[in-house]
């Protein structure tokens, strides 16, 4: 049985999934500044096996197959509706919680964008995706930080991922058993013109499903204010992305 959380966070996604492509530049943005740092810092320009955790529409899938040269291309997510991003890439398709489902044999890449905050706990993933890679496979993996929708969590809400983490901890681990190659991690205020700009942003991209908050024109009114209050300038109001990244590598076999 499917954890209720999970099942939540699988029909928003599943909800916004015609929209999020283009609502999630900030995700975008994210997936190709990991495939550019995984480009820049050693990795082959091939790669055989590919694992893609939480393909979503696409934006990594994009990024990676452009960057490298990929033989066999295995892409996960929670959502069936992903199935198209993998038809369009001519990829295999494995539907279902990352942790739970049976993965590959021994890619030599496993890649993840904008999924990891979404797991109450990584470690049990990560330690997967160290046993689970061949020798001198690389990983690949960004996700959100402590910081992400700092606005929403001062006002209180509950939209929030519940595993942001920032990079130093998604590589303490898997650091050991896996050499850490970068990490990294930035802070991007964008802008809305009004805060129910936001809560459009927010649905659009499936961040809601977590969220218990029933919204009746009072409430939305309210936090409007509070919103504007605490966050609004001239320009309108600020919501803000941290996403945060690694790239680590496991040591090729002894001889």
């Amino acid at each position: 049985m499917k954890p209720v959380a999970s099942t939540r966070v699988e029909r928003s996604f599943s909800r916004s999934f015609a929209a999020y492509h283009d609502a999630a530049r900030q995700q975008a943005r994210s997936a190709q500044k990991l495939v550019d740092t995984l480009a820049t810092t050693g990795a082959p320009a091939r790669f055989q096996r590919v694992l893609e955790l939480g393909c979503g529409t696409g934006h990594l899938t994009h990024a990676l197959t452009e960057g490298f040269e990929i033989d066999v291309l295995s892409l996960n997510d929670i959502s069936p509706k992903a199935e198209a991003t993998a038809t369009a890439f001519g990829a295999s398709f494995l539907c279902g919680d990352a942790a739970r489902i049976d993965w590959p044999e021994t890619p030599d890449l496993i890649a993840s964008a904008s999924m990891i905050q979404w797991l109450p706990d990584p470690a049990p993933l990560l330690s997967r995706a160290v046993e689970a890679l061949g020798p001198g496979g690389y990983l690949a993996l960004s996700g959100f930080g402590p910081r992400q929708y700092e606005e929403l969590t001062a006002l209180g809400s509950t939209a929030a991922a519940p595993g942001l983490c920032t990079a130093e901890r998604l590589a303490e681990r898997v650091r050991g058993p896996l050499d850490i190659v970068a990490t990294g991690e930035e802070i991007q205020p964008i802008r809305f013109v009004t805060p129910r700009d936001v809560l459009t942003h927010l649905r659009q991209t499936g961040v809601n499903g977590r969220a218990q908050k029933g919204w009746t024109k009072a409430k939305l009114r309210q936090f409007s204010e509070d919103y504007h209050a605490r966050f609004g300038t001239a320009e309108g109001v600020s919501l803000t992305y941290h996403p945060v990244w690694i790239i680590a590598r496991k040591p090729l076999a002894a001889s």
